[in-house]
């Protein structure tokens, strides 16, 4: 079944976003489980970027078990969740997000680093979006093989709709995604491919995490996924981030 959605993304699907007459006084949030999430979508947050679009981040937990012992010294808990979110700010620099649109929620975690599935977070992600007060959220999709995104997905509709908050969430297809239908994309060339490519590559700790395991680079693994999406799509552009849509909260209007 298809979701209600605001007027501005029209009826046919999927949506080509690049072709939206998009409203710029929308705010959107990005609610990115690790650090990195952000950098995923990189190229349609940037399109909403361009077009006006007030932009902020809240990175939840602390992306400490993804890096590497030999990555840092000492390689503590704190020093790894130190390096993941000064990489984090390196980026979302780069990519032109004022600071202080930023914030580092540290969700609690259990003792192997995953978020806890708690009533204190899920109020913390309310409090988030309560205050932001953005229409249009941002996060990795549920149906994924990572527990905190399956997490957050699970936490952050509850919170909205629990608030009666009126929000369209753009559920981001990431190489850990199982299956998901694509309701809207962004299509994007070999320029823009290497802007992104770039934004991922300040996350030293994850490229070399997946030069190491998966013999492939952070940015090669995420632009896979993207050229994957746009085959698929069978659009010309080589490359496209794919979105499912879903409707949280009260009924929407555009």
């Amino acid at each position: 079944m298809r979701i209600a959605a605001p007027d501005w993304l029209g009826t046919a699907r999927p949506a080509c976003l690049n072709a939206l007459a998009i409203p710029p006084n929308l705010g959107v949030a990005v609610l990115a489980p690790h650090p990195d999430d952000f950098d995923a979508a990189g190229t349609t947050l940037r399109l909403f970027q361009r077009n006006g679009n007030p932009i902020s981040l809240a990175v939840l937990a602390s992306g400490a078990s993804g890096v590497e012992d030999g990555f840092c010294t000492p390689p503590t808990r704190k020093q790894k969740a130190g390096v993941r979110e000064s990489e984090q700010r390196a980026s979302c620099a780069f990519f032109g997000l004022p600071p202080e649109q930023l914030v580092f929620l540290r969700l609690a975690e259990d003792e192997t680093g995953k978020l806890t599935d708690s009533r204190e977070n899920r109020l913390a992600i309310g409090r988030y979006l309560l205050k932001n007060a953005s229409r249009i959220v941002f996060l990795p999709h549920g149906n994924d093989t990572n527990p905190d995104h399956r997490l957050v997905w699970s936490l952050a509709s509850r919170a909205a709709s629990e608030l009666g908050l009126g929000v369209t969430a753009f559920l981001i297809r990431d190489p850990k995604t199982v299956a998901m239908r694509v309701d809207a994309y962004t299509a994007f060339g070999e320029e823009e491919a290497g802007w992104k490519a770039r934004l991922l590559r300040f996350h030293q700790s994850q490229h070399e995490r997946n030069l190491n395991t998966r013999q492939k680079g952070f940015d090669d693994r995420i632009l896979d996924v993207n050229r994957q999406a746009a085959k698929e799509l069978g659009i010309p552009a080589p490359y496209a981030e794919a979105f499912e849509l879903e409707s949280w909260g009260r009924t929407l209007i555009s």
